[in-house]
């Protein structure tokens, strides 16, 4: 084999179904022996596009998402997804190249990114992007720089990592007898997970046993180590009600008895309360970013009043926003695991209703009158009303940036585990549709994209990718004619308003179909329609561009701070 073969094989090996990409470099060697493959190659419009999705299959699948594409525009457009799978431990690898000219690389490089003068400098943007990344010379040395790369993708905290290929390599056979040998695919990936000291678990347990008032905040760390039945059984056995981060939003269903929305500048009032009010709090698989703790509140989260317990895959995450007392070093299933063991069962613990009391109150936040408003233009609540009818436990929602995302997260009660994902690593816009094809492929799950209009149109194309691959995602757009949440915070800013696009006959232009909404009351049979069909449907729902979103759901404890700008 050559090495472009080779690193075919391994794709096989590692049991990859999709790469995600755009031919073009070296990399083409790459899609070249993808064609006899049984590896399906996804090429949406451009880089961008592709890394979303790459990026959205490694966190719903938890298996890395295969990125591939011609090097500087793997390092440009497809940069969105690569730091959306930075700082949302996403599990990713990325295959690129540096579009090296060989002899020509010194005379005035064209394309060229491997750093010498003249040239883009791709392995600095790789650093600032990934986790990892590796520029092998070797045919050999490239195949265990792919094994690598899988591997580190998913150990300890997951997140992207590259392989620049070398562009005399790439077409070379891989000597049948390397030195240093090569191992075999699976063997060389194998990863394990880290489990906290028993004197660190014995402290946690003894904390939640004491609590009078136990509450547990669940992070992505959850999502990302499938620690669901962990995460109900210390809750059960703690008596504990539970909080979720917005990345950790669908950790456990939003309609459990524990469960208390989401906290945050823009979360549930009642989920910052339950928070506000725990004397012990067990922070999951959750790094405590601005957004999540009402930009430090003081009133909020207070080390020196609550006994905070922090389990987290990385040493460095226990304690970094606040002073832990006890510190979980370890995956959050494994960690969830041992702290359920150790805690007594329910029956054994003595009884209280505070848990569950406040659970229910704070789950009263799901709703708003004007999740039932029959207003011309169309409530926005109404709208996330109505995407949660048609959503069920078979069903995945992904959720753009801006005004759209917050109003997805209080009024949508995810019904399910794993029901909701959003972009909120690095936040961009344009994430969601793209993501819900992804979601459509790896899953065969009804997707559920939803967006504003902004976001959509920058990713738009996605459609026609469903289109293509046969998947029919519903695209739902939030659609007040701007750039809603930054023309809200200051209505005299310039860029903020768009021209009204027919997004209806998009749709229809990339085959697929179109159906704008007007009136509150075809909301849901046109999501019923359009979640029942067989072809991607873009929903147009044009909403009351008037609705302050941030008057409406900042936190009381946001206002605390000031309202600082998101």
């Amino acid at each position: 084999m050559n090495t472009a073969e080779r690193i075919v094989a391994t794709l096989e090996a590692l049991d990859v179904s999709y790469v995600f990409g755009y031919p073009g470099g070296r990399v083409v060697e790459v899609f070249d022996a993808l064609a006899d493959s049984e590896v399906e190659v996804v090429r949406p419009r451009d880089e961008r596009e592709a890394s979303v999705m790459a990026e959205a299959a490694g966190r719903i699948t938890r298996d890395p998402g295969v990125l591939a594409g011609q090097g500087p525009w793997i390092g440009s457009l497809g940069a969105i997804g690569q730091m959306e799978a930075r700082l949302g431990s996403s599990p990713m690898v990325v295959i690129t190249e540096a579009s090296e000219r060989g002899e020509y690389a010194t005379l005035a490089p064209y394309q060229a990114a491997r750093g010498d003068y003249g040239g883009l400098d791709l392995s600095s943007i790789l650093d600032g992007v990934t986790a990892e990344h590796w520029e092998p010379r070797r045919p050999a040395e490239t195949v265990r720089s792919l094994q690598l790369a899988f591997k580190h993708a998913t150990a300890g905290r997951p997140g992207p990592c590259a392989v620049v290929l070398d562009g005399d390599a790439v077409s070379e056979e891989v000597p049948e007898d390397p030195t240093p040998p090569l191992w075999d695919d699976e063997a060389q990936t194998r990863t394990w997970d880290a489990r906290p000291v028993d004197g660190d678990l014995e402290r946690a347990v003894d904390a939640l046993e004491a609590a009078e008032r136990p509450v547990v905040l669940a992070g992505n760390g959850v999502h990302a180590a499938s620690a669901y039945d962990e995460l109900e059984a210390v809750a059960a056995a703690a008596d504990a009600a539970v909080a979720t981060s917005y990345l950790g939003k669908s950790t456990i269903a939003e309609t459990h008895e524990r469960a208390v929305g989401v906290v945050g500048s823009f979360g549930h009032e009642g989920a910052n309360r339950v928070v506000s009010e725990a004397d012990v709090l067990l922070v999951v698989g959750c790094r405590l970013n601005p957004m999540d703790t009402n930009w430090a509140a003081a009133s909020f989260i207070r080390p020196d009043e609550q006994t905070i317990c922090h389990a987290d895959a990385d040493s460095r995450n226990a304690g970094w926003v606040y002073p832990a007392d006890v510190g979980l070093i370890g995956d959050a299933r494994a960690t969830l695991a041992a702290l359920a063991d150790r805690l007594p069962d329910g029956e054994e613990a003595e009884e209280s209703t505070w848990a569950l009391d406040r659970a229910a109150e704070a789950r009263e936040d799901f709703t708003a009158p004007a999740c039932d408003s029959e207003a011309v233009p169309i409530k926005p609540q109404r709208a996330v009303a109505a995407v949660e009818s048609v959503v069920d436990a078979e069903s995945i929602v992904t959720a753009d940036s801006g005004n759209n995302r917050f109003w997805l997260l209080n009024y949508l009660q995810t019904p399910a585990r794993r029901t909701y994902f959003g972009s909120g690593g690095v936040g961009g816009m344009g994430w969601a549709a793209p993501a819900a094809v992804a979601a459509a492929l790896v899953t065969d799950r009804d997707a559920v994209a939803v967006a504003g209009d902004g976001g959509f149109a920058m990713t738009m194309t996605a459609v026609e990718t469903a289109v293509q691959q046969g998947v029919a995602p519903t695209f739902v757009v939030l659609n007040d004619t701007s750039l809603g949440m930054v023309r809200q915070m200051d209505d005299q800013l310039p860029g903020t308003e768009f021209p009204d696009t027919d997004f209806v006959a998009v749709a229809r232009a990339m085959g697929a179909r179109g159906v704008r909404v007007t009136a509150p009351e075809d909301l849901k049979p046109t999501l019923a329609d359009a979640t029942a069909d067989d072809r991607p449907t873009v929903v147009d729902v044009r909403i009351d561009r008037d609705e302050q979103m941030a008057e409406q759901l900042a936190s009381s404890f946001y206002e605390e701070v000031g309202g600082l700008h998101e």
